[in-house]
């Protein structure tokens, strides 16, 4: 049996739900989940201070405790903060407990790297300010967002009652500009559920950052992930 741990935004109510019903194509692989306080994304140092390392280390210990084969940063935080965040958390896990370690947004990345995408669109529920911050470190990876859809919301809790219907609109709206790629920026928004069919509406990948912290765990331990069909293409991803 592999063991995927994942460390979970404390408001968040969509990612285990949905990080179980991924794996039901996988019935040898199992998701465990720590929690660490986050009720709000916004560019403010309270907001920013949510994602310091020390409380996502604890977490991560707990997780540890469980001899899980991996241990996934299930959020996006990395987006506004700086990708390196997320690289410096993953070597902070490993030289601690020993667990390799991968992050959603670390594997969005690498699914956008594999694929050659150039350009892609954004959907996120976040304020314009933390909205533009994921743009312009996108933009120091050189990669262009040509279309953008944001709501406007702060409290990371409200996130989860945007409908998987209001999600996969906004996804076609940014998919009709014509990007490499859509990123469903957050791990409290439906996404993958709607990716599937709207890539077949659409013609354009649909990368849900659920989707892509497992996709990212799975290929961490090098375990296959193409038996997971219903979620997207990037499970074929090789």
């Amino acid at each position: 049996m592999t063991r995927i741990g994942m460390l979970t935004p404390s408001s968040n109510t969509v990612l285990e739900p949905l990080t179980t019903a991924i794996l039901a194509g996988l019935p040898d692989v199992t998701a465990h989940f720590s929690r660490f306080r986050v009720v709000e994304i916004a560019l403010s140092d309270a907001a920013l201070g949510q994602f310091e390392m020390a409380p996502m280390l604890a977490a991560a210990d707990l997780l540890a405790d469980a001899k899980v084969d991996v241990i996934v940063w299930n959020g996006t935080s990395a987006g506004w903060l700086g990708f390196d965040r997320d690289e410096a958390l993953c070597e902070a896990i490993k030289a601690r407990s020993g667990t390799p370690a991968s992050s959603a947004m670390l594997a969005l990345n690498e699914l956008l790297r594999r694929t050659g995408a150039a350009t892609f669109g954004l959907v996120s529920p976040y304020t314009a300010d933390v909205q533009d911050r994921i743009i312009a470190n996108y933009a120091a990876l050189g990669l262009d967002c040509v279309a953008e859809r944001h709501l406007s919301i702060s409290e990371n809790y409200a996130f989860a009652t945007v409908g998987e219907e209001d999600v996969g609109r906004l996804i076609r709206e940014v998919a009709a500009a014509g990007p490499d790629a859509v990123a469903v920026t957050c791990t409290n928004m439906r996404g993958a559920p709607v990716a599937e069919a709207c890539e077949r509406a659409t013609g354009v990948p649909v990368y849900d950052t659920v989707a892509t912290a497992m996709w990212g765990a799975l290929r961490t331990i090098g375990h296959d992930p193409s038996p997971i069909t219903g979620w997207g293409r990037l499970f074929q991803v090789s």
